[in-house]
């Protein structure tokens, strides 16, 4: 594999680039699903966790992993780059709900992030800063610094369902979006989030045939923001009127599976992996299927393109690289 001679900016995404991806590499160093995928914001390294209780760091230039270490004390979810290539955040799954915060490099614990009483659902590092978001089944939004183990604030939520709480921030990390109960979004300035949200949606969803969040993205423009769910739909979003723009559909998820469905780097594509193991695009703006790859046997939970160059990884058990298929073996 080689990344230089498939930057993003090099060449631009089209319907044709889509349909020649091909896996470059695959890796199988997990015995179990990988169920988080992180790129660095160089997009030179990536990072996984696994339901193994392992965290593995690959070098996307070279195609190669480059260390794997184990968290079976206290399991590994949502592990996340923080603006260190060298240093990851993630969510324990067991023993306690602390958030750790790893150095890579040395295998060592940098800082306990403690205060969630259950599971944390969903960590999200603010582009800009050293500031991370976090959320949990404890009905709560935190709000926390790197440099410090002492949380930087909370958002308590008067809802008690026991549907999952998302959050995301925008790509100018400015401001940041919690999704609630599955058909509200709030929108908070980060410098005045005490006071609460400037802004509330309520998206007109099917309450017919409601279904669940699973994640929020915003877009990298700022303009749209993206709901995947637990079935087989997804909702971009007008991130500033808050309405539905595109339903999107056309895979597999009749299991209820956490996939989370992401925008390309140029906006121009929507993509989300499938139960049948497949990777679909669509194109943004008209919602249109343009792409169905396939590699996975397993349901391909997870999939992210790179922040920086032209390819993405996908996963079930195993992990996965795609470029454009002109570029495997150079």
């Amino acid at each position: 594999m080689s990344s230089s001679s498939s930057k993003q900016e090099g060449e631009p995404l089209t319907n044709n680039v889509l349909n020649s991806m091909s896996v470059g590499k695959i890796f199988r160093d997990c015995s179990k699903r990988i169920t988080s995928i992180d790129f660095d914001a160089k997009g030179e390294y990536c990072v996984t966790a696994s339901q193994d209780e392992s965290i593995h760091l690959y070098d996307c230039k070279q195609g190669r992993l480059v260390r794997t270490i184990y968290s079976k004390k206290y399991g590994c979810d949502l592990a996340r780059f923080t603006h260190s290539q060298n240093n990851i955040i993630y969510a324990s799954t067991k023993e306690d709900d602390t958030i750790r915060y790893l150095s890579l490099y040395d295998n060592k614990y940098l800082r306990y992030f403690k205060g969630h009483t259950k599971r944390v659902t969903c960590l999200e590092m603010s582009p800009m800063d050293d500031l991370f978001l976090s959320s949990s089944v404890d009905q709560t939004i935190r709000l926390w610094d790197t440099r410090t183990p002492v949380c930087q604030g909370i958002i308590n939520l008067q809802e008690k369902s026991n549907s999952k709480q998302c959050v995301a921030f925008d790509h100018a990390g400015y401001l940041f979006a919690v999704g609630i109960d599955s058909y509200r979004i709030h929108l908070y300035d980060l410098k005045d989030y005490q006071n609460g949200p400037f802004e509330v949606f309520e998206i007109n969803v099917d309450n017919q045939n409601p279904v669940e969040w699973t994640s929020l993205k915003f877009s990298n423009d700022g303009k749209y923001i993206l709901i995947s769910t637990n079935a087989n739909i997804i909702y971009v979003i007008d991130a500033y009127e808050g309405t539905i723009l595109q339903t999107i559909e056309g895979f597999e998820n009749k299991v209820q599976l956490n996939l989370a469905a992401g925008f390309t780097p140029d906006v121009k594509y929507i993509y989300s992996g499938s139960q049948d193991g497949s990777i679909n695009f669509w194109e943004r703006e008209s919602g249109k299927h343009v792409s169905k790859l396939r590699c996975h046997n397993e349901p391909s939970s997870v999939v992210l393109f790179n922040p920086r160059y032209l390819m993405f990884a996908s996963a079930d058990a195993n992990l996965a690289f795609w470029i454009p298929k002109e570029y495997i073996g150079h």
